[in-house]
This record gives C-alpha cells, structure tokens and sequence, in this order.
C-alpha cells in the first residue's frame, strides 16, 4: 500500500500554489474551475498526489490543522537557502527536518530522514 492522495484545504489556490509549486517546486497535474473561479489545483509529489483544494467534506478547523505534511528532500543546507530567498521561515528543525507553515498555516516538513 501507498500513499495516494493528500488533499489540504486553502484559502486561494494561485496563493497555495505559489508555495508548494513555486516554493517546493511540485509540478503541477490538473486545475479545476467551476464557473470562471479556481477551486482546485493537483500537484505531483513524488508518485502521490497533493490536492490543493478551496472546499472539501468533512469538518476542519478555522486555519490549517495540527497535522505535518512530510516530503522526503536530500540536502537541509539547500533547502534553508531556498526557503531564505523565498522568504519562508523555518518555524522549527531537528538534526533531519526543517519545518514551516504553508500559507494556510499548514504545518510542512523537509527531512532528510531515512527510515
């Protein structure tokens, strides 16, 4: 079994993908509109699917969630730079992980962890 999909809520999807598109540096895999407005955008994050989406079921909290979204990197050094550049802080780290929050206060995590 693998992963399939992970789906966030977001408040604007252009901003969300700014970040983990532009930021992250995900490929973009599909837009969804519904009359003239962008409600979802999926993206490809290594063999799964990151949805990035305005409206989803189920109850969520107000901004975010208390949840990390982990994506497997190889160099902490670099990362820290490219975050820098885009003007991301790094909110926390450990030896192996930086960690940020997206602009929807979604906690993410770049490790260099091997299990």
């Amino acid at each position: 079994m693998q992963i399939h999909h992970l789906a966030l809520r977001v408040d604007d999807c252009a901003r969300a993908l700014r970040f983990y598109g532009g930021v992250l540096g995900l490929g973009e895999r599909r837009r969804l509109e519904k009359d003239g407005e962008l409600r979802a955008i999926w993206l490809d994050a290594g063999g799964a699917v990151l949805m990035l989406e305005r409206g989803l079921r189920g109850r969520a909290g107000a901004a975010g969630s208390g949840h990390v979204l982990a994506f497997a990197v190889e160099d902490l050094a670099a990362w820290e730079g490219r975050l820098r550049t885009a003007g991301v802080a790094v909110e926390d780290r450990t030896e192996n992980t930086l960690y940020v929050s997206d602009p929807d206060g979604h906690r993410v995590g770049l490790s260099v962890y091997r299990f």
